[in-house]
């Protein structure tokens, strides 16, 4: 302790008595909290509220259809409803991966659509038989993720620039390939949402989304690939001093985008019985909403796969009741636009509140 050239300097006798007055007089202080269990519970609390944000949504409307309209009830009619999300949900599980890596994949859509044109080009001018093109379809949309991915990992240019110029050439190389006619799908390979598991009243679609959701959450959350996922969305020039392949982990999560858009692909063509170049226009919405309302941070380093398909039951109770209420296909959209903003907004506030509570 310094003092000043004519300062009084206390003596030790009376700094002890001035320090025992005032530690009488002041009210006890309260016990502190060990530190892991005074941030452990607001820690656990925002990361736990983006879902039970989306569960809280989900009841809520899925209460509201029910009571104002009786059909909804109609356990019939919401597992073949159920199957015309199919598509959107098993790209929107892929995308889970790509957001949680800190991307945007905007051709998601569009590499549906090309895949779609491009195998039933090659079964109606090649002959080619329909089963080989049904395990070809994955590959061909994993081949055009990797574009996305090689582009991104390697040049250094921001996902959201890439994938809305592939949404775009995507797109109108199916319009090229086929044209506006459409090319139909074998007989024996049409109605694929009509097929049931065998004994149950499940639509095959459903069940397929339910098996990919399983083995998707598994490996984002189990396994090395998901955990470098995860890393590179939190911090990507960490996650590469910390040497994480960086390039291969983005090149993955857009091949993976890639293959559910080849697995759409196929499903779509055969719900509808046939394939067109504008197949799954404007999807990359739904799917981009489905995993964001879902609690994946915008910024990346944060989803679940769990969160995604709570959203994609929202998204089809919401859109399903507005059909049954026969409100206009445009209003749809914009209640879809609306649940993106949320979305947005949600995440926006649920990380300034973990920054708050991290500093």
């Amino acid at each position: 302790m310094m003092f000043l050239i004519g300062d009084e300097i206390p003596s030790p006798a009376a700094a002890q008595t001035r320090s025992t007055v005032a530690s009488a007089d002041a009210e006890p202080a309260p016990p502190a909290l060990p530190l892991t269990h005074a941030g452990a519970l607001p820690r656990a609390l925002l990361s736990a509220t983006p879902e039970l944000m989306s569960v809280a949504l989900l009841i809520t409307a899925f209460t509201v259809a029910a009571t104002t309209l009786p059909m909804f009830l109609d356990a019939r009619y919401l597992l073949d409803r159920s199957t015309v999300y199919m598509e959107v949900g098993i790209m929107a599980l892929a995308m889970t991966f790509v957001i949680a890596a800190g991307h945007i994949d905007l051709s998601c859509a569009a590499i549906l659509a090309l895949t779609g044109a491009l195998t039933m080009k090659l079964h109606a001018t090649l002959g080619l038989p329909m089963l080989p093109l049904l395990l070809l379809a994955p590959l061909i949309g994993g081949a055009l993720g990797a574009v996305n991915g090689v582009v991104v990992a390697r040049l250094g240019i921001p996902s959201l620039v890439v994938t809305l110029a592939t949404m775009a050439g995507y797109r109108g190389l199916a319009q090229a390939l086929i044209g506006d006619h459409s090319l139909p799908v074998p007989a024996a390979y049409a109605g694929f949402d009509d097929v049931l598991l065998a004994g149950t009243a499940l639509p095959m679609p459903v069940v397929l989304f339910v098996a990919l959701a399983i083995v998707l959450a598994l490996v984002l959350h189990k396994t090395l690939f998901g955990a470098y996922v995860l890393a590179l969305g939190t911090n990507g020039e960490a996650a590469r001093y910390a040497g994480i392949p960086v390039g291969r982990t983005a090149a993955g999560v857009f091949i993976l985008s890639g293959l559910a858009a080849g697995i759409g692909a196929m499903m779509m063509c055969s719900r509808f019985a046939f394939a067109r170049w504008d197949h799954a226009m404007g999807l990359e919405l739904d799917v981009i909403t489905a995993v964001v309302l879902g609690g994946a941070s915008i910024f990346g380093g944060r989803a679940t796969i769990i969160g995604t398909v709570v959203a994609l039951l929202l998204i089809g109770v919401v859109q399903s009741a507005m059909g049954l209420a026969n409100v206009d296909g445009e209003y749809q959209a914009t209640a879809n636009g609306a649940l993106l903003i949320f979305a947005v907004i949600a995440s926006n506030l649920a990380a300034r509140l973990q920054g708050r509570q991290t500093r």
